[in-house]
This record gives C-alpha cells, structure tokens and sequence, in this order.
C-alpha cells in the first residue's frame, strides 16, 4: 500500500541514512513521509558523517567513544559563603514568584519593544533579567521525562499498537511539567559546553537507590551518569552550539530497555504582543526488544500578553512516526482565538499502517485532562489528566559535587540574585557568564579551532549521543531478524 511504500524502508535514527527534507516545528506536513522533521532554511554548518559507523561499531570502539571518569569537583568557596545560602535549597523551592508582573516593570518592557520589530529574530536580543526562571533551558528539557513511569512503560506494551498508543500518552504528558506556573518566563540560555544530569525512581517498580560514590567501572563506561541504578531512569544534556542554539538531550532505562535521544534548536520572533518560539528539532524513542524507533517532533512555543502578566501556550501540528511498523499519529496544539475559545486544547490521531482513517482520537487540554475514544468501538475513556497524575521529582547531585560546567553550579549566583530579589546581583552573574563566553570564543576563533562537543556528535542533520544504549547492550535476536 501508499503508506507502507512510503514509509516501511524509511529513514531511522540509528540507521545510516540521509535525512529526508525536513518541516520546521509548528508547520504541517504530510503525515508518515517525513519522520526526520528539520527545515532547509534553517540550517546550520557541520560535517555530515556517517551514521554507520557509530551504530555499527564494535564494542571496543564504543568503549573508546565513552566519557573517561570525570576527576572530582575542585572545592569552591563560594558554595559555603559567609552569608549561609543554599544554592541546592534555591533550585528544589519550587516557588518561582508568579506574583512578578510585567505592569511594575513598563519603563524597561517599553526600552526593549522599542528596539525590535515585528518579525524580528530575538536570539540576540538581551533581555532584562526579571523575567527569567531560576533554572537553564536544558533543566527545563529534563521535565520531559517528570512521568518516568509512562515513558518507561512504553516497552510493556505486548503489540505495536499498544506501544504506539503508550508513546502518544506518555508525550501527551511531556509538555505541563515545564511549565512551572501560568506566568511565563523564561529559563536561562544555557551557554556552550553546559551540561546538566539528573535521574528519577520509576514508580511502580522495586525500591531503586543511585549507586554509591564507587570508581566507575568499564560496564558504567558510555552511561549517561554512571552512578544511576539500571532501574532508575538517567537524563543527561548538554548545549552543543552557542549560534544556533541547540541543545541535544539524551534519557535511557537500562532494565526496560528503552532510550530517547533529541536535540531542539530555538529560534524565536517577536510578533507585537506576543513572542513565537520555534523549537525545531526532533526526537526519537528506541525500544530496543523490539528494535522500534518512534520519530517525533515539538510544538512551537508562544508568550502572550507580554506587557501585562505573560503567559505560555503551545501551537502547531506534530508527529510521531514509526517506520518499521508503520503506526503514526498526528497531534495539533491548537492556539487560543482571538475571541472565546480556550487555552491549551490539543487533539490527536493515531493510524493503523496504511490507513488514512484513524482508530483513536484524543482530545483535551495538555496541561489538564485529555480523553480518548476508539473509534472502531466507539467508547471513550481518560486518557491521561496531568491535574491529577502527580510528577516525580527529579534527583540532581549536591551543586557541591557538580563539575564547573554543570547548570545549577554556573548559574547558582543568578539562581540566588533572582531568588532574593537582588536583580543586580543576579545580572551581574549573568553578564559575567556570557562575557566568559564571548571571550572563549573569541580565543577559538584566534586560535582556529572548533568548540568540541562532549558527549554529543552531529551525523546528518541529528545530534546523537555518543554511546546510547542501543549501543552498549545486545539485542535480542528475534528483534534483530527483521
């Protein structure tokens, strides 16, 4: 059939193959034939390597390819100062002062409208520090994963169909947790070479503890933080260019065999009253039993109202694709009209291979509740209420043993002038971030050398961790007979 032509043969992630023509986020395009979804006007400059050789190498070469045990944290006064604060309290207070509104801040809203224009690309646009959240952008990616039991569930389902419908609910579920409250602010640009790591306990499963501080051994060689138990699911992130910026994530659950690996690369414009951010990029979700990819892409972003109380919603169509069992699904995170209508309403379908009439349809609000209804018996049910389903709180290692280049270690001076309302202070910090990085720059360029990426390299046109699990563990041989 049409779709099974089109698409069983498709390009995989972790295939080698040329990416297919791409669509940006928030723009419509045909379903199922273009499950690498990028946009040609929107390109950026690198090599475009072969992705065979890093998903076909041996084991040898992947443990080559593994980060080396990282040298422990040099002590830093700063994190015992005389005035007691601490910077691991700021991060866990989950209060982020929603009562800040833009009205007390017109003077500095009105300098800064009156320097843009309509259309105009934001990336280098500075502005003023009160409106940020006391956290980097690649903390706010990590919320993807604040259902670790939805996402972790994806591999129990027994047929691609279950499977298919437990990615739709579990990124269904992705988007409320990253946004703290209805006011809208915006997180920290994560400078280059940042990096932040985290873990969950799944719920449902047996009492999961990260190992202890033990040296790391040749089998945690390659993990993304290799004190995370197998049970526990391991989130790592890491801003892999400064113009564009783009940050590539990577989470993975070694017992349930499951991984996802992303990159999102921002870019924003001012539309009057409102700002558009673009986040285009993909993702993909590999369960590895049944040697499945699930290709998806992201909503565009947009802040409201922006000089009174600023608020976020979501708009644009996305996909979920799955070449090799040909299952799809379309979503549609459908904007707010001018007059009635209400906030956040998303809607989805699901497809059977080839089929153009889809056999589930959701329907709701992607911070609220959504319901399903199949239609080929025609019952409705819940079909995920993030009002109700409770997120797990990530774990994050004391600031105190972070590297330098961790995100709650750079930005904990900010974090700490936002929090005490010294807005100075926090400024300053954050001045004193970006001109460090100016000057680095500045030096490569001299110098003419590249920045070196860490734990990421760009194949084609997707950022892809070096050593993913698919990578690192056997696949079972009925899954690899294809």
């Amino acid at each position: 059939d049409e779709f099974t032509a089109n698409n069983a043969g498709g390009p995989r992630l972790f295939e080698d193959s040329s990416p297919a023509p791409a669509a940006r986020s928030g723009e419509a395009g045909a379903r199922g034939t273009q499950p690498l979804l990028s946009n040609s006007n929107t390109s950026y400059n690198a090599t475009d390597n072969s992705r065979a050789s890093i998903y076909e190498s041996p084991l040898e070469e992947v443990v080559s390819r593994a980060p080396v045990a990282e040298p422990p944290p040099v002590a830093d006064a700063d994190l015992t100062t005389d005035s007691g604060v601490d910077y691991d309290a700021l991060y866990d207070d989950e209060d982020d002062g929603d009562e800040v509104s833009m009205e007390n801040q017109g003077f500095i809203i009105q300098h800064l409208i009156s320097q843009v224009k309509i259309g105009m690309d934001l990336t280098k646009v500075v502005l003023p520090t009160f409106i940020l959240e006391r956290r980097s952008l690649l903390e706010m990616y990590a919320d993807f994963f604040a259902h670790p039991d939805l996402f972790c569930g994806i591999s129990k389902g027994s047929e691609p169909k279950a499977r298919m419908v437990a990615v739709l609910k579990w990124y269904l579920s992705a988007f409320h947790a990253g946004r703290k409250s209805e006011v809208a602010k915006k997180p920290y640009n994560p400078i280059i070479g940042e990096l932040f790591r985290c873990q969950w306990d799944v719920p449902g499963e047996a009492s999961t503890s990260s190992k202890s501080s033990a040296p790391v051994t040749l089998e945690d060689l390659g993990k993304p933080n290799p004190w995370v138990s197998d049970e526990q699911l391991a989130f790592v992130a890491e801003q892999v260019s400064h113009h564009p910026p783009i940050s590539a994530f990577y989470a993975e659950n070694v017992s349930k065999r499951i991984s996802f690996c992303g990159h999102i690369w921002t870019k924003s414009k001012f539309l009057g009253l409102s700002v558009c951010v673009y986040n285009i990029g993909q993702g993909c979700v590999s369960v590895l039993d049944h040697d499945e990819e699930y290709i998806l892409n992201f909503p565009s972003g947009y802040g409201r109202s922006i000089l009174t109380v600023p608020w976020v919603e979501l708009g644009g169509s996305c996909q979920i694709t799955c070449s090799k069992t040909g299952y799809n699904a379309t979503i549609e995170f459908l904007t707010k009209p001018f007059y009635g209508g209400k906030k956040h309403r998303v809607s989805a379908e699901v497809f059977c291979p080839g089929q153009k009439k889809a056999f589930l349809t959701v329907d709701g609000e992607w911070n609220g509740a959504m319901t399903a209804k199949w239609l080929e018996d025609g019952h409705s049910e819940a079909f995920v209420d993030t009002m109700s389903l409770g997120t797990v709180r990530k774990k994050v290692r004391p600031i105190a043993e972070q590297q330098s280049n961790e995100s709650r270690r750079l930005w904990k001076e900010c974090t700490a002038g936002l929090k005490f309302n010294n807005i100075e202070a926090a400024t300053e910090a954050k001045f004193a971030l970006e001109q460090k990085q100016r000057e680095e720059a500045k030096a490569r360029k001299v110098a003419g050398e590249d920045w070196q990426t860490k734990l990421f390299s760009l194949h084609g046109e997707n950022w892809i961790y070096n050593t993913p699990l698919i990578t690192r563990t056997a696949v079972p041989a009925a899954a690899a007979v294809r």
